[in-house]
């Protein structure tokens, strides 16, 4: 499959970060989509502030030389989305990736312990032809609460993700049951790893994260300590900090320049 390949050097030739976009799957999908639309090039452009010809060149497979910011609203203009892929030696980004995605799970799972939870991890369940994992399962013997936590390292596909705990905190009933659980009530929280990028992409979204978790911070704090009937909240979590001995990096953190040796 041929594809448009931009390759950033961070030092040395081992960092390289390839990202790729498929130029020719982009070159047919948007030109179907217009057609569908019924709209022109110029109709295209229009609508995502571009000139018809920067609409064409994409239509042409021509995108490495297209801003990721101009395929993005030409996309979001005909109601689609693009997917771009990042890689970094070889498999070592999805391993970075699920470092900091353990970090966070393991700091849910503390807190929870520590405010009187039961606590399971990656609960894979199969429930009428549903199947999926939920990240932490969390049960509150006590209140009879059972909590259904999603843990995000970086903001995904929000639609994905609203639809995807959704579902599983409609099953949750049923998977506490096959664990003795007495389920009176079902909590949901997605937890996301803190960084300003996550911030960012989420305020973007304020309204519809608002209807979805419409707690968050110091309130859900506060609920996970005593935890009263449903609720469905937001939290962010720092990455975990590390050392040489044995602490996960992230490399999600901002990274402050170093003050010169005196």
């Amino acid at each position: 499959m041929a594809t448009d390949r931009r390759c950033a050097r961070l030092g040395q030739a081992r960092y390289a970060i390839l990202v790729s976009v498929d130029s020719i799957r982009v070159g047919h999908a948007l030109p179907a989509l217009r057609l569908r639309k019924r709209w022109r090039q110029v109709d295209v452009g229009a609508r995502a502030r571009v000139s018809a010809s920067v609409v064409s060149r994409i239509e042409n497979g021509q995108v490495s030389r297209v801003p990721v910011g101009t395929l993005l609203r030409i996309a979001e203009a005909l109601d689609a989305s693009v997917d771009v892929r990042i890689r970094w030696n070889g498999e070592a980004l999805d391993r970075l990736l699920d470092q900091a995605h353990a970090g966070l799970v393991e700091a849910v799972v503390a807190n929870l312990r520590a405010n009187g939870w039961m606590t399971e991890v990656e609960v894979s369940f199969a429930i009428r032809g549903e199947r999926g994992s939920i990240d932490v399962l969390g049960y509150h013997a006590p209140s009879g609460v059972v909590l259904v936590v999603e843990v995000k390292s970086v903001v995904p596909d929000s639609q994905a993700t609203l639809g995807g705990i959704d579902r599983k905190a409609r099953l949750a009933p049923e998977i506490a049951r096959m664990r003795g659980w007495q389920c009176r009530s079902v909590a949901r929280l997605l937890v996301v790893g803190d960084s300003s990028t996550s911030r960012r992409r989420i305020d973007a979204l304020a309204s519809t994260y608002r209807t979805a978790f419409p707690r968050s911070g110091r309130d859900v704090r506060s609920w996970l300590r005593r935890p009263v009937g449903p609720m469905s909240g937001l939290l962010f979590l720092p990455y975990a900090r590390t050392t040489n001995a044995g602490t996960v990096i992230t490399g999600l953190q901002r990274v402050r320049r170093a003050r010169p040796h005196r």
